[in-house]
């Protein structure tokens, strides 16, 4: 390692005198330990190059909170492709290797190691009669190919490859599901994976109650990737009142329908959805389509609403309005809620 090597990272540091979060990169250099920062918003030196002994490298991983001088910096990202690649890939691997333990010994370890870690992946819960065995009915064989000969309809058969790369995990006993569902959605908060929202070119989608409970989510999520959207980050939310109203409080003696909106969105789980995109707020607003679903259809037919809605409060999403409150209804539940 050189002098001059050191990782970068985007920071956010919450100011209580002004009541903002702020935002820096931040710089680490391994060769002395020394940290610098810089004000993203102004653009100019924070903090000058200084050793800081209390700060390791094993503390830098995005999702993290450090302290720099009695400063308590949340890590939201990776300055450079760099840093990316050789911690982001590093922790995302122990992670990996933690979940997969008990498979330590086997010759597909790395294989499966590699495969998981390449991209996201999404958890779910699933609850119900003898759910571990059942779930691993569905799901099929571990090798999609011995899958479709042996249960066609089955999970991996259907949509896997081979035995790596064969869509779905499913926990192999009552004692892995409860280790298992702690790795992902772990008692105590902070200790799971982080989440995987960008808060940037981003809006905000919410999958509403009614849809979640007319297994309209699969429909959603596949008619927004087909459209050309990425979805960054998703999660399941119960949502209280208390945080319906306030999530829709700039509808409050706007619009006659805000009591009814507030009652639906907390009526049961609903999705919410970071949705990426060039100018994400309006393309994404288009192609949901007009509110009022009965309207959608007559005007523009192929939107989201005109196809999942029922009326005006049951219309399958919501999204987000005005271009700037695209990342601050994303923060809302990735950073107020998740954390």
């Amino acid at each position: 390692m050189s002098q001059e090597d050191r990782y970068a990272f985007l920071a956010e540091w919450y100011d209580p005198n002004a009541a903002l979060l702020r935002r820096y990169q931040l710089l680490f250099y391994p060769k002395d330990g020394s940290v610098e920062m810089f004000d993203v918003k102004n653009q100019r030196t924070f903090l000058r190059r200084t050793k800081y002994d209390e700060l390791r490298l094993e503390d830098l991983f995005v999702g993290n909170h450090v302290n720099v001088f009695s400063r308590q910096l949340h890590l939201i990202g990776y300055g450079d492709q760099y840093t990316a690649s050789k911690l982001g890939s590093k922790k995302e691997r122990k992670e990996a290797m933690d979940f997969y333990a008990e498979h330590q010994s086997k010759s597909f370890f790395n294989n499966l190691l590699q495969f998981v870690t390449s991209g996201p992946v999404v958890a779910l819960e699933l609850m119900g009669d003898e759910a571990v065995s059942g779930w691993r009915g569905l799901l099929g064989p571990t090798d999609s190919n011995v899958a479709r000969s042996e249960a066609a309809a089955s999970v991996r058969a259907r949509f896997g490859t081979d035995g790596t790369k064969n869509a779905g995990h499913g926990s192999d006993s009552l004692a892995s599901a409860a280790r298992e569902l702690e790795f992902f959605f772990p008692s105590t908060t902070g200790r799971g994976p982080s989440n995987t929202a960008k808060y940037t070119d981003c809006t905000c989608c919410i999958i509403k109650p009614h849809a979640i409970s007319e297994a309209l989510t699969g429909k959603i999520l596949n008619a927004i990737s087909e459209a050309g959207f990425q979805v960054s980050a998703l999660q399941m939310v119960n949502m209280d009142r208390a945080n319906a109203e306030e999530f829709f409080e700039v509808y409050k003696g706007v619009v006659a329908e805000y009591t009814s909106m507030v009652a639906e969105l907390c009526s049961g789980p609903c999705m919410a959805l970071e949705i990426c995109a060039t100018e994400a707020p309006r393309t994404f607003r288009e192609f949901c389509g007009p509110a009022d679903p009965e309207i959608a259809r007559h005007l523009r037919p192929n939107t989201l609403r005109a196809l999942f809605g029922k009326n005006k409060i049951q219309n399958a999403v919501h999204c987000t309005d005005l271009p700037e409150d695209g990342i601050l209804e994303v923060q809302y539940f990735f950073k107020i809620l998740d954390g």
